[in-house]
């Protein structure tokens, strides 16, 4: 089977190549991929295979059945592109102004098309079924996985697992990346408007200064970290955004700042949110403003299931060979997948895009991220494996 699956990745690169580049030429925003899902759809149709089921409008789901009976596995693609105006020099550069496949969901729609071509053209060599699913929204909250979930798509199809994989271009072309266990944080929003009296700055005695308030907030929130939570337990708490619209001489009336918190407990999550209230409110009323706290829940904790993890790890050494089969640290970013591993067994990997020696370096989320298009090779063809050798063990 390794044989076969690694003769029709290479057999099949070249279309999948260019449906990837279209894709990247046409990039589309979270929940509005319905140009993206239509061209998906019709490639797959013209294959033979059906769309077995349509989510949250621009989302959808193919089977694959081997006819035989065995296990139900799932692998999972998102669809959605960012708000970013491309500035990589490659020439399937983004046709759209403002908006840009920079996170490499094309890649991971794309992988999922080929192992598509590959279940159905060796569906008679293994047992169970597959299910496909191309998901919307990863990139904007609430999340298309948990979209999906609420409309039922676990219920209809019962997975005995879910696969993902993302591109890495901290790995090089060809290598991939695994963790058993917890792997990525929660990630909430914290939006907080501090209240004062403004006035001139050469007379503070006069007003109720918000920056004082908000500059105290941030670093009596950062003890929260460091001394209330756990010293084992991974815990961020970042403001990234501060607008006080003053002067030299403008004490402003109010200050916005926006931030994050990611962890990898619930429990300590919940406390969190109710200690950052606690701790703004009472600095707040100490120096006789006030703080309106707003914490949207995001994404919760992402963790692969250890034995299917330790397996895909197995089958990987097998397909790409032990050298190029690497161990992920825990990551603090989010991704939505969490809300499909909270639920069912699972296992998210990372896939090697980078070639440092072309200068394809960039970070996802960065204007000038691309990948090196020989990963979809490897991209389709270990996720096609995973999915055989998962079924038949």
């Amino acid at each position: 089977m390794e044989s076969k699956i690694k003769t029709l990745a290479t057999e099949y690169f070249v279309e999948i190549q260019e449906i990837r580049r279209h894709l990247h030429e046409n990039p589309e925003l979270s929940f509005v991929e319905f140009e993206t899902s239509s061209f998906l759809k019709k490639k797959l149709t013209e294959w033979g295979l059906e769309i077995d089921a349509t989510w949250v409008k621009t989302g959808f789901t193919v089977v694959i059945d081997s006819g035989k009976p065995g296990k139900t596995i799932a692998v999972r693609a998102d669809l959605d592109a960012l708000p970013i105006q491309e500035k990589a020099d490659v020439k399937y550069a983004s046709k759209v102004d403002g908006r840009m496949h920079a996170c490499g969901h094309d890649v991971h729609s794309v992988c999922l098309m080929g192992v598509a071509k590959i279940l159905k053209a060796t569906k008679n060599e293994w047992t169970g079924r597959a299910v496909l699913i191309f998901q919307p929204g990863e990139e904007k909250l609430p999340g298309g996985a948990s979209l999906m979930i609420e409309e039922g798509i676990l219920d209809r199809y019962k997975p005995d697992l879910i696969l993902a994989q993302h591109v890495y271009p901290e790995f090089e072309v060809g290598h991939v990346g695994f963790k058993s266990g917890m792997y990525m944080a929660s990630a909430d929003e914290i939006y907080l408007t501090v209240k004062g009296v403004g006035g001139h700055a050469a007379l503070p005695h006069r007003n109720i200064d918000p920056i004082v308030i908000s500059a105290s907030i941030i670093l009596n929130l950062q003890t929260l970290v460091s001394r209330i939570s756990p010293p084992t337990l991974p815990t961020v708490l970042s403001f990234g955004k501060i607008i006080g619209e003053g002067a030299t001489n403008v004490i402003p009336s109010e200050v916005k700042l926006e931030g994050t918190l990611r962890t990898f407990n619930e429990e300590w999550r919940a406390v969190f949110h109710e200690k950052i209230k606690e701790v703004c409110e009472s600095i707040a009323a100490a120096h006789g403003g006030e703080c309106v706290v707003d914490i949207r829940k995001g994404y919760p904790f992402l963790v692969n299931d250890k034995d299917i993890a330790e397996n895909s790890i197995q089958y990987a050494n097998q397909y790409l060979g032990e050298q190029n089969v690497e161990q992920l640290e825990l990551r603090m970013t989010a991704e939505d997948f969490a809300y499909f591993s909270q639920q069912v067994p699972s296992c998210f990997y990372r896939l090697g895009v980078g070639n440092k020696s072309l200068g394809i370096d960039k970070s996802v989320h960065h204007p000038e991220f691309q990948i090196d298009e020989q990963a979809l090779e490897t991209g389709v063809g270990l996720m096609a494996y995973l999915v055989t050798q998962h079924l038949s063990d």
